[in-house]
C-alpha cells in the first residue's frame, strides 16, 4: 500500500461491507475494525431491487441489471481504497425472491467474494447490534425498516430481547397498498399488531434505524428549526412528532421545507415509513423517538470486535482517536483528565457517570484545534466537535463537549459564538462547560500543552473558603501574571476564593 497520511492511524487495516438492501445498495470502507469505526469512503446506488416483487416474487430485472453494474465499481473502489477483506451482506430481497439465488450467485461472481444472505432473525440481531453499539446504554425496541422488511427487536445494554421481522418495508408496503398511503396505514396497522414485544416498549426509547426514517428525522428537523444538523441521536417527542407524520403519511411531502434534499426515490417512500412510523408510536407509546445512524453494517462490524473492544466506551476511544490525529500531546490530554477530575473533587462539584464520561471526552478534544490562528480555534473546535462522527452521545452532551472547548480557548465569558449549540445544552451542561473551559484555561498556560506539570499540581483547602492552587518549587518559574489572572477567572465561575501558589514560596490570591 502507498504510504498513508499522517492524517491516518497507521495500526488500522482497511476493509469494506457492501450492504445490498431492497431498496439501496451501498458500499462502505471503514479505516479499520473499531469501536468507533471511520469511514474512508461511502457510495451508495438506488437500485430497487424489491420494486415490484409482491406481485412477480422476482427481483426487478432493471434493478438486477443496474446492480451488476454497481457492483463492478464497488469492487474496484474497494480495492483502490485499500480494503483487505470486503464482506458483502444481502437482506430481504435477496432472500424472498425466486431469482434471489440466481441473483446471488451472478453477483459473487462479480464481486469476487462470498455473499451472506441474512435471514430475518440475523437481519434483526445485526440492526440491533447496530444500536446497541451506538448508545451507552441502549434501552428500548429497535426498529429497522429497510425496502423490504421492518425488523423489530428488544435491545437493553449489552441484551438482545425479542424480536420480530414484519412485510412493511418501504418498497413492499408501496406495492401492498397499490400506492396508496390510506392503504398502507392499515396494512402497517393490522401487521404491527404482531408485534406484541412493542407492547414492552412503553416508556422507553424507540431507535429509528434507516433511510427512510433518516430522511423523515431530516425533514422534521427542517419544519422545527433544529438548531444541529447531525443526525445520530437526534431525539423527537412523540406527541410532536405524530401531526408531522400524520402530513407526511397523507402524502403531503412536496409541501414541506426541505423536500427538496431528498432524492424523488426516497421521496415516494416517506408516506409508507410515516405511516409505519405512526403506528409504532401508537402501539408502543415509547418515551422518545431516537434515530440511530448505525445498523446493520455497523453492527455486523461490532459482532467482529472482541467482548473487550465491545466493552470499550465509543465516545472515549472516538476522543482518544481524534487527540492522536490532531493534539500537541494525547499524554498531555490523559493529564488533563485526571487533573480536572481531582480538580472537580476540590471545588465539590459531584459527577455523574454519564458527565464524567462527557469531561473525559471533552479533555481528550481540548487541543485538536491547536494549528488553527488563535483567533478561530475555539470556533474550528466547536465545529469539528459539534458535527463529528461521534456515536455514544446524544445532543446536549455533544454541546457541552464542543462548548467546553469554545470557552477553553476564546473565554469563558464570550457568549457570542455559537448560540445554537448553546440553545442545545442543558443548563447544567452550559455553567459545567464554562468550569471545565475554565480549569483547562489555568492548567494550559502552566503546562505550555505539554506533558509533565499538571501530575504535579495540587489543590489545598485553605480553610476560610480559600482553595489553593499549589505548584511545586520545580515549576515555579510558571508562575506569573497570565496564569493568576486565569486562575480570577475561575474563580469568578466557580464563585470560589482562590490562591496560586508556590510550594514554599510566596501566594497570590486572585480577584
Amino acid at each position: 500500500m502507498a504510504a498513508l497520511s499522517q492524517g491516518r492511524l497507521k495500526d488500522r487495516r482497511p476493509l469494506s461491507v457492501i450492504d445490498i438492501g431492497s431498496n439501496s445498495i451501498r458500499l462502505v470502507v471503514y479505516e479499520g475494525l473499531a469501536r468507533s469505526p471511520t469511514l474512508l469512503f461511502n457510495e451508495k446506488m438506488l437500485a430497487g431491487l424489491g420494486r415490484g416483487i409482491v406481485s412477480t416474487g422476482k427481483l426487478d430485472p432493471e434493478g438486477v441489471t443496474r446492480s451488476m453494474e454497481g457492483f463492478r465499481r464497488f469492487r474496484a473502489l474497494s480495492e483502490q481504497a485499500g480494503a483487505e477483506k470486503m464482506y458483502v451482506l444481502a437482506t430481504a430481497a435477496a432472500r424472498e425472491a425466486v431469482n434471489g439465488p440466481d441473483f446471488i450467485e451472478r453477483a459473487e461472481a462479480v464481486l469476487g467474494t462470498e455473499i451472506r444472505v441474512l435471514t430475518g432473525r440475523e437481519e434483526a440481531y445485526f440492526s440491533a447490534m447496530g444500536v446497541i453499539s451506538g448508545f451507552h446504554p441502549a434501552d428500548g425496541i429497535a426498529g429497522d425498516l429497510g425496502g423490504g422488511s421492518l425488523e423489530l427487536v428488544d435491545v437493553k445494554g449489552e441484551s438482545i430481547g425479542d424480536g420480530i421481522t414484519l412485510p412493511l418495508g418501504g418498497l413492499r408496503l408501496q406495492d401492498m397498498a397499490k400506492g396508496s398511503p390510506v392503504q398502507a396505514a392499515k396494512i402497517a396497522h393490522t401487521e404491527l399488531a404482531r408485534a406484541k414485544l412493542l407492547k414492552g416498549g412503553k416508556g422507553r426509547t424507540f431507535y429509528a434505524v434507516g433511510g427512510t426514517w433518516r430522511n423523515l428525522a431530516r425533514l422534521h428537523m427542517n419544519v422545527t428549526g433544529y438548531p444541529l444538523d447531525v443526525m445520530h441521536h437526534y431525539q423527537m417527542d412523540p406527541a410532536s412528532l405524530t401531526p408531522f407524520l400524520r402530513q407526511v403519511a397523507r402524502g403531503e411531502v412536496e409541501k414541506i421545507k426541505g423536500i427538496e434534499g431528498v432524492s424523488k426515490n426516497r421521496r415516494a417512500l416517506l408516506p409508507y415509513g410515516a405511516a409505519v412510523l405512526q403506528e409504532i408510536i401508537a402501539t408502543m407509546q415509547p418515551s422518545q423517538v431516537v434515530v440511530s445512524a448505525l445498523g446493520v453494517r455497523e453492527g455486523f462490524l461490532y459482532s467482529l470486535l472482541d467482548g473487550e473492544d465491545q466493552r470499550t466506551d465509543p465516545l472515549i476511544s472516538a476522543a482518544e482517536e481524534l487527540a492522536l490525529l490532531r493534539a500537541r500531546s494525547v499524554l498531555h490530554a490523559h493529564e488533563l483528565t485526571e487533573w480536572t477530575r481531582k480538580s472537580f473533587a476540590a471545588f465539590g462539584l459531584e459527577e455523574t457517570e454519564e458527565e464524567a464520561r462527557y469531561r473525559h471526552a471533552a479533555c481528550l478534544l481540548a487541543d485538536i484545534g491547536w494549528r488553527a490562528h488563535p483567533e478561530y480555534r475555539g470556533r474550528q473546535s466547536l465545529n469539528i466537535i459539534a458535527h463529528a462522527s461521534f456515536i455514544g452521545v446524544d445532543h446536549p452532551g455533544r454541546a457541552f463537549l464542543a462548548l467546553a472547548n469554545l470557552f477553553r480557548h476564546d473565554g469563558v465569558f464570550n457568549d457570542s459564538f455559537a448560540p445554537e449549540i448553546k440553545e442545545l445544552a442543558t443548563p447544567r451542561y452550559l455553567e459545567r462547560a464554562r468550569i471545565l473551559g475554565a480549569m483547562m484555561r489555568v492548567v494550559y498556560l502552566l503546562s505550555a500543552a505539554m506533558p509533565g506539570v499538571m501530575p504535579k499540581l495540587r489543590w489545598e483547602d485553605w480553610g476560610a473558603g480559600v482553595l489553593a492552587l499549589v505548584i511545586p518549587p520545580e515549576f515555579a518559574q510558571l508562575n506569573g501574571e497570565r496564569p493568576a489572572g486565569r486562575l480570577a477567572q475561575l474563580a469568578k465561575v466557580t464563585g470560589r476564593r482562590l490562591v496560586l501558589a508556590v510550594e514554599g514560596g510566596e501566594s497570590t490570591p486572585v480577584k
